[in-house]
């Protein structure tokens, strides 16, 4: 049976209408007639006395009415207090993100979020492992990556991320400052674990770039390369969100500014839905907003 021939019917009852039924449904008089006139022929009874003038249920009409009218009511209000329904985002946000994005960048981006919608809450879940969104039920993960290809998701690159070399003023005044590229083999080094194993020159000048030289650190955590930077451990190749702050502060300098390595791009992630929640568009659109700020940090 079509539950809205049920809706149609009863709306007429409820006004004893069905002109009444039919502007309150936004639907032509004659659809509301052959609707409940097809409900009838489906029940094999009559529901509703017609005559020129008025409308009543009949008695299996209104045996029907008192039951389905409650549950049509019910129904309607758990439909519209559905969270994504809403114009307002609301509802618990899900996120997933590495934790140097987290320390440097979401930060803000959260307090923000929760600031310009009060009706959201946010569980935020920093870690270098990549997650299952929808095994862990995450409604976001922001990714760091040169590309991700799974037909579960939906992908949206925000920002590519450039790479340099960094080194802090400590260790340039120890070691010297590397001038051509034949004085890197000679330096210390920190590197991150999976990282390029060459320098890129963005002048062509050598296209297969420049061989990486042993590293006596190795790390899987960008965070603590930027700090063992820092502490004059060497020299290292760094994303360039990274260590804004400390070029400012001067803590860490660039190294041969003409070398410089693409490190793959920031992306937005979801799992592939039909709908997507308010609360989560509402999220991508303040993280686009921020990153649009920051264009020369990434």
């Amino acid at each position: 049976m079509d539950l809205n021939l049920v809706t149609l019917f009863e709306t007429v009852a409820r006004t004893a209408s069905f002109s009444a039924a039919a502007k309150e449904l936004r639907l032509p008089k004659s659809s509301v007639s052959r609707g409940v006139a097809r409900l009838e022929a489906e029940l094999g009874v009559q529901l509703l006395h017609r005559t020129t003038r008025h409308v009543a249920p009949t008695a299996a009409g209104t045996a029907l009415y008192d039951r389905v009218a409650p549950l049509l009511r019910s129904m309607n209000a758990a439909l519209g207090e559905l969270p994504e329904r809403d114009e307002e985002p609301s509802g618990e946000l899900r996120i997933t993100a590495p934790v140097d994005l987290g320390v440097l960048f979401l930060a803000e981006a959260v307090t923000r979020y929760t600031a310009r919608y009060p009706q959201v809450s946010v569980d935020l879940h920093l870690t270098g492992r990549v997650v299952d969104l929808v095994a862990e039920r995450f409604d976001v993960a922001l990714r760091a990556a040169t590309s991700l290809k799974d037909s579960t998701l939906v992908v949206r690159r925000l920002v590519r991320t450039v790479g340099h070399l960094y080194a802090s003023p400590i260790y340039l005044a120890r070691r010297g400052a590397p001038r051509t590229e034949r004085d890197l083999e000679g330096h210390e080094w920190v590197l991150f674990r999976p990282g390029p194993q060459k320098l890129r020159m963005p002048t062509q000048d050598r296209p297969r770039g420049t061989p990486m030289p042993k590293a006596r650190i190795v790390t899987d955590d960008l965070l603590f390369m930027r700090d063992a930077l820092r502490a004059g451990a060497g020299i290292g190749l760094l994303p360039t969100f990274l260590v804004e702050a400390d070029v400012v502060a001067g803590t860490l300098v660039r190294v041969l500014p003409r070398y410089e390595r693409p490190s793959g791009s920031l992306h937005f992630v979801t799992p592939a839905a039909r709908h997507v929640p308010r609360k989560v568009t509402a999220f991508r659109d303040l993280i686009v907003e921020l990153l649009k700020t920051r264009a020369g940090a990434f």
